[in-house]
């Protein structure tokens, strides 16, 4: 009995021990080292979900960055400072313009030699300064964020303004970017530093685990789709989905690559910000102008002309980061890509049309649910010979003829089509010649 109470206090003893030891430090890297736009906001957002759901003590972002977008830069400041826990920042290159701002919206920004922080003007996407009310607007936004900082909010504006004078620091013409050395002196870095390692060391972190987050598959196959390239691929899926499906109906397979299509092309730009309600909705709009002029609209006139006009135009626009028209901030090259992927895309869906849609018809499985057997009289095969009779007959169109429809020939009615052209309803016609049980007649 006594072994057994021994045995029991001992390991109580270890239990008690391990319990007494405190928990490692969870920290967590988010790397910022590209354009900051659409999918770096996603990035960031996903990241700090993940921070908090893992119960994260500390958050260090990895930065090198050139800038990027101003309202992208916006959400991600905006988020930054909603985190509870330290977040810390590593410049171990560049933090310009964007990167900057978001820097200076981290509670301790630490450098490696050689780093520089600052140059945020706003530039448009030609590279040129921004007018003047976007300009404001940046400065109003740093120096807001260095006072909740406890910063200067001066330096902060200077990175911005060209115009602004700091005695002994900067003079009017130039916009303030420090090195790492010029960023310890004026309060806007706190140590030079060669690493994370070495950030967690000065701030007595000893005991911890690093853990860098990244995207998982899912997003790393939205990101994939995201292509420009794949992108046009896309289209020209829709496209040659949907002429097929119109050509065998029934056969269910290409609408349903076209849906796919769909929802591959339109998904990743969604959850990425760039596609807005409104543009999806003018895709839609104008696929279904473009329907209806095909089916129920004779002629080709406005509703054709603006079903193509407004697919293309939403199409380009929901890969671009405009804000309702305004391509100020979109770059240039970004604009001529998503051109040139909409419209190869559509060109080479035209071209999967005349030479896929021929070839299709001679394939097996065409063949499978295609009826190819010809039955001519001299199998035994008969139609009715009315028709015969009704050549150069002339009545009325008892239906609107594009092409096809109804004709009233001595008091019936027949199934007719024409040779391409519309024929209102009560035209005169004339029966031209029979195909099956149909005539086929023209307008008189």
């Amino acid at each position: 009995m006594r072994t057994l109470l021994r045995i029991l206090s001992i390991v109580l003893l270890v239990q008690t021990i391990g319990w007494a030891q405190p928990a490692k430090k969870k920290v967590m890297v988010m790397e910022i080292k590209a354009e900051i736009d659409p999918r770096m906001g996603r990035y960031v957002k996903l990241a700090l979900e993940h921070a908090a759901k893992t119960n994260a003590d500390i958050i260090i972002i990895d930065m090198d960055t050139f800038g990027g977008a101003l309202s992208d830069t916006k959400e991600i400041v905006d988020q930054l400072m909603d985190v509870k826990i330290p977040v810390w920042v590593f410049i171990n290159s560049d933090a310009a313009s964007a990167g900057a701002l978001i820097s200076i919206a981290c509670d301790s920004i630490y450098m490696a030699p050689g780093a520089t922080i600052g140059a945020a003007t706003v530039v448009d996407g030609d590279g040129g300064a921004a007018p003047d009310k976007y300009q404001s607007y940046m400065r109003s936004i740093m120096r807001s964020t260095a006072e909740e900082n406890g910063r200067d909010p001066r330096i902060a504006e200077g990175m911005v303004d060209e115009n602004v004078v700091i005695d002994s620091l900067k003079q009017a013409g130039k916009v303030i970017t420090f090195t790492t050395s010029e960023a310890m002196e004026n309060g806007y870095c706190e140590a030079k530093v060669e690493s994370i390692e070495e950030i967690l060391k000065r701030n007595n972190v000893t005991d911890y685990e690093i853990e860098t987050y990244k995207l998982g598959a899912a997003e790393k196959i939205i990101a994939f789709f995201l292509n420009p390239f794949i992108s046009g691929l896309l289209i020209l899926v829709i496209m040659g989905g949907i002429y097929f499906e119109l050509q065998t109906p029934g056969v269910g397979f290409p609408l349903i690559a076209a849906t796919i299509a769909l929802v591959l092309y339109l998904v990743p730009y969604y959850l990425n910000g760039l596609a807005a309600y409104w543009e999806i909705l003018a895709l839609f709009i104008g696929v279904l102008l473009i329907i209806a002029e095909v089916f129920f609209i004779p002629g080709f006139g406005v509703a054709g002309v603006s079903g193509i006009t407004l697919t293309v135009v939403s199409l380009v626009l929901i890969m671009l980061n405009n804000d309702f028209f305004n391509f100020e901030f979109v770059p240039l090259g970004d604009i001529i890509i998503a051109a040139f992927a909409t419209l190869g895309g559509l060109t080479g869906g035209v071209v999967l049309l005349f030479v896929g849609g021929a070839r299709l018809t001679k394939t097996k499985a065409f063949n499978r649910i295609a009826l190819s057997d010809t039955q001519d009289a001299k199998s035994g095969y008969t139609v009715s010979s009315f028709q015969k009779d009704l050549l150069g007959k002339q009545g009325k169109a008892q239906t609107i003829l594009r092409p096809s429809g109804k004709v009233l020939i001595e008091g019936e009615i027949y199934d007719a089509f024409t040779r391409g052209d519309f024929i209102e309803k009560d035209e005169t016609i004339e029966v031209i010649g029979t195909e099956g049980v149909t005539l086929r007649v023209k307008r008189v």
